[in-house]
């Protein structure tokens, strides 16, 4: 036996400069994650298979977002070549963890929020995808339901 101390994922993410989130697991099985946008809080769903982070339609007034047409077809979900938007210039904060300047494309949820409704789970405001999990560096801890950002 040796008298090393041993670290714990936690400890050793915290000690690089990370911050942890509390996840909270669905009856469907996802992650969700309370993220705020332009100063407004939502709820999100915490999807690494989806490339691009993203808002539903009815969430434009909500977040204050400022949208362009966008030629982006977005497809994921059951569902192929939806129109989509763009809105460009958006403030993230989730957690301690906060970037400026984040794009997010806005389509429509309703197929994403009646399937997780059916299940008896919260409809939510959009996804956050593996474009934010990137510039974050995200790391997620499964079993403890954490997922960690560099700060």
């Amino acid at each position: 036996m040796s008298d090393e101390k041993t670290f714990s994922l936690k400890d050793f993410l915290l000690n690089k400069g990370y911050t942890k989130v509390k996840l909270k697991l669905t009856k469907t099985n996802h992650f969700e994650i309370k993220t705020t946008i332009n100063g407004v809080k939502g709820l999100f769903i915490l999807d690494t298979g989806a490339s691009s982070s993203c808002v539903g339609f009815e969430a434009i007034e909500t977040f204050k977002l400022k949208v362009k047409d966008s030629e982006i077809k977005a497809a994921g979900a059951g569902a192929i070549d939806m129109l989509t938007q763009i809105s460009k210039k958006n403030h993230i904060k989730i957690g301690k963890w906060q970037k400026e300047k984040v794009p997010l494309i806005l389509f429509n949820l309703t197929h994403v929020n009646t399937a997780l409704t059916s299940h008896n789970a919260q409809p939510v405001d959009g996804i956050i995808g593996a474009d934010i999990l990137k510039k974050a560096k995200g790391i997620i801890d499964y079993e403890k339901k954490y997922l960690y950002l560099k700060l």
